[in-house]
């Protein structure tokens, strides 16, 4: 290791000067990374968009501004077994391609400020993520340490498809996944073992990550990729999602509602590799429909939250499908810039995702009798007064160009709202009937306020308890239409996570 990268902190990781030799970036990361991180591109690219203002949401939002990140990219350790020895041999590259700090380098390059390096897991990769990929993690902190870089994996649940495993980041943070891993992924076991691929095993787990100190969280991945139809789910189904959100509810918290690999079609590919049913909009069926899956869960009261992001295997312009950390998805959180504020409001839904930087600032607020909340907050009004609740949403478009080369602008907003009726009696319920559009807003609907744009809505004599949220697109598209092989470029869309107004 180079002496530079050889200095311990007090978490037990490499540490070194922000001013990294190119020397030591070529030996990590390769030349092609190590090139455009030192190009002027980097100041221009959307690394330097805005991410927000530092806005009041509480005497604890003190230095949040929203922060895009990434909590799904592989790197070169999301590899291949042969498991004809005892131990299996394990090697690099077998199914993703890059370093870790290439990633970094890239997540940085493409304005990210948190990212997380989720590989693929197999039989006994717990201990290759603890005695290789760990160690390239912590060069690659070391070496961009502007970007906040998790540590987790892609983790085999159990009876599912993929969820990130994201460790909250402690001086044990190594042994934490190792110990989550070896117990529970669906494939670590060698020779393996069917006993560990059941719906038990999956609330066995998420109830041991929710006794621990320092608590997890799991989110789904690419949820509807199996499905063969609309609403005819496959690997992951309403039912779970309820049975693992009611285990852990601070844990497991929500799923991919923009998955990966959206530069599919750039190469002739399905849009998010969702080759038996089509996402929509870039999004997953799931989050797509109005009424459907998701507002079926929150529509229950449930906490539970979308995310976007790269899955990033191989870049397309090699052959893969898929964008670098930040180039197309990105996940803003509300955050101040350490790694457990950016956990908290993970946890908390402070949270709004976007394709091709079509706006780099969202927010959402509900007011009413002198009390507001915010994303992924609960307004509490009385039923004793008059309760109309204002709903503003402030947006701000890209000043620039996306990555694409693009000025991507806004061509409609929506404002969806539903109900909140409480538990549902049926845990495959998959709909939400109060769930509807109340508000399409067009660009003579909105003001300039500075950079931004605001809208305002009045919910007038609410009665019930509700949500809202909002999406808005790039495109004339009324609805989501099923994707094909038209350019990712050509349809953005960005989604808010929900505010919630209860009536008391």
């Amino acid at each position: 290791m180079d002496e530079g990268l050889s200095v311990k902190n007090r978490n037990g990781e490499d540490s070194t000067p922000s001013a990294v030799s190119r020397r030591q970036l070529v030996k990590y990361a390769g030349v092609g990374a190590t090139f455009v991180a030192a190009s002027p591109l980097a100041a221009a690219s959307p690394a330097s968009a805005h991410v927000g203002d530092d806005r009041g949401h509480g005497s604890s939002s003190r230095n949040r501004v929203w922060r895009a990140g990434d909590h799904h990219v592989h790197s070169e350790y999301s590899g291949s077994f042969d498991t004809a020895t005892n131990p299996p041999k394990f090697q690099k590259g077998g199914d993703a391609v890059y370093p870790i700090v290439t990633n970094a380098i890239m997540a940085k390059h493409f304005g990210l400020t948190w990212a997380m390096c989720t590989d693929h897991g197999g039989p006994t990769h717990s201990k290759v993520n603890l005695e290789q990929a760990y160690p390239d993690l912590l060069r690659s902190r070391a070496l961009v340490p502007e970007v906040l870089q998790f540590w987790g994996m892609e983790f085999d649940a159990p009876a599912l498809d993929h969820h990130t495993l994201m460790i909250p980041h402690h001086a044990d943070e190594a042994q934490q996944l190792f110990e989550l891993e070896s117990r529970f992924a669906a494939r670590d076991a060698f020779p393996s073992d069917p006993g560990r691929n059941t719906e038990a095993k999956m609330i066995e787990f998420l109830k041991a990550a929710k006794d621990m100190r320092q608590k997890p969280l799991v989110i789904a991945h690419h949820a509807s990729r199996s499905a063969t139809g609309l609403g005819v789910y496959g690997q992951d189904t309403p039912r779970e999602f309820r049975n693992g959100n009611n285990a852990a509810p601070e844990i497991y918290v929500g799923f991919e509602g923009a998955p990966g690999h959206q530069a599919g079609p750039l190469n002739g590919e399905a849009r998010g590799g969702y080759g038996n049913h089509p996402t929509y909009g870039g999004f997953d069926q799931m989050t797509a429909r109005v009424g459907g899956l998701w507002d079926s869960l929150l529509g229950e009261g449930r906490r539970w939250w979308i995310t976007a992001t790269s899955d990033s295997h191989v870049h397309w312009t090699r052959g893969g499908s898929d964008f670098w950390p930040g180039e197309y998805s990105k996940t803003y959180v509300y955050a101040r810039q350490d790694y457990a504020d950016i956990m908290d409001g993970l946890r908390n839904g402070r949270v709004w995702v976007g394709t091709g930087d079509l706006i780099t600032s969202l927010d959402l607020t509900a007011s009413g009798q002198r009390r507001s909340a915010a994303m992924g907050e609960t307004l509490t009004v009385s039923r004793r007064n008059r309760t109309d609740v204002e709903i503003e949403i402030r947006f701000r478009p890209l000043m620039g160009k996306n990555a694409n080369g693009d000025r991507p602008e806004v061509r409609r907003v929506d404002l969806i709202v539903g109900q909140v009726t409480g538990p549902s009696a049926n845990l495959d319920t998959d709909t939400n009937p109060t769930t509807k559009v109340v508000a399409r807003f067009g660009p003579r609907d909105w003001r300039k306020q500075g950079r931004e744009y605001v809208i305002k809505h009045t919910l007038r004599n609410v009665e019930t308890d509700l949500y809202a949220r909002v999406r808005g697109t790039s495109t004339n598209e009324a609805e989501p239409l099923a994707d094909g092989l038209e350019s990712p470029w050509d349809d953005l869309w960005f989604y808010s996570n929900p505010v919630f107004v209860r009536v008391s």
